[in-house]
């Protein structure tokens, strides 16, 4: 039975925080799935041994792969081209946090390749396969910085805006072959890379409406939900999981 048979979805970033959760949640909706990890080899390897025990039946494998390692991923994508694919969840991510007028360029650009070129290069080589299955699906995990300005956030909210730019036009491009293309733009999300921030916490919780940061499961419940068939109509979206932080205009009254 080939992938595309038993629905096979490729997760970037999924040893841990919000990939680990989606990864979970594409094992519990009957999704085989393979992940991509950059240096948790650890983690990835007891996520796999926990789903062989919570998901009996279901294929879970994991990937070394550096999304900043232009020849690695050019490699990755050769060796996984043409294994038909159902679906992708971009979920990988790097941070970096500047002021626009201090950015360094090189960091800018690193943050550039992960969040946004290794996307654009996994999808090239997956994309394919979908069309001509006349199925797929493509999640990209984006971020509410690509939707309302923050200070310091000139940088990581460029690579999110470049991402939705680009789902956006590969979602009318592959339409009318089955294929969807959608992005998921999390507020923050209570996992470990919030921990910088947890003396800012409570001060950050007080502007959300919903008073309190995302379970990572409650982002990763709609990436599943776009992988089905319930989802077939929804394509070139951008849909905040925010607790309701980018429908406020954000000026408090006294």
């Amino acid at each position: 039975m080939s992938t595309m048979e038993t629905k096979c979805v490729l997760v970037t970033g999924g040893a841990s925080g919000l990939g680990a959760a989606i990864v979970r949640a594409l094992a519990g909706a009957g999704y085989d799935v393979a992940f991509t990890y950059r240096s948790s080899a650890e983690a990835a390897a007891r996520l796999v041994a926990e789903l062989e025990q919570t998901q009996p039946g279901r294929t879970v494998t994991f990937h070394a792969l550096d999304l900043s390692d232009h020849d690695a991923i050019e490699a990755f994508c050769d060796a996984q081209e043409g294994q038909g694919f159902y679906g992708l969840v971009h979920n990988a991510g790097q941070s970096y946090d500047a002021l626009a007028a201090m950015m360094a360029q090189d960091q800018a650009e690193a943050a550039m390749q992960v969040n946004f070129w290794s996307l654009t290069r996994l999808a090239k080589s997956l994309v394919r396969g979908m069309i001509r299955a006349r199925t797929g699906r493509i999640v990209a995990i984006g971020s509410v910085a690509a939707l309302q300005a923050n200070p310091g956030n000139a940088a990581y909210a460029a690579t999110k805006g470049a991402l939705i730019a680009y789902c956006r036009t590969l979602a009318i491009e592959s339409a009318k072959r089955g294929v969807t293309v959608n992005v998921i733009a999390p507020g923050f999300i209570d996992t470990d890379m919030m921990a910088p921030y947890a003396a800012h916490r409570a001060g950050m919780e007080k502007q959300i409406p919903a008073g309190r940061f995302a379970k990572p499961d409650e982002v990763a419940a709609l990436a599943a939900f776009l992988m089905g068939e319930g989802a077939a109509y929804i394509t070139g979206t951008v849909l905040p999981v925010d607790g309701g932080l980018t429908a406020m205009m954000g000026v408090h009254r006294p």
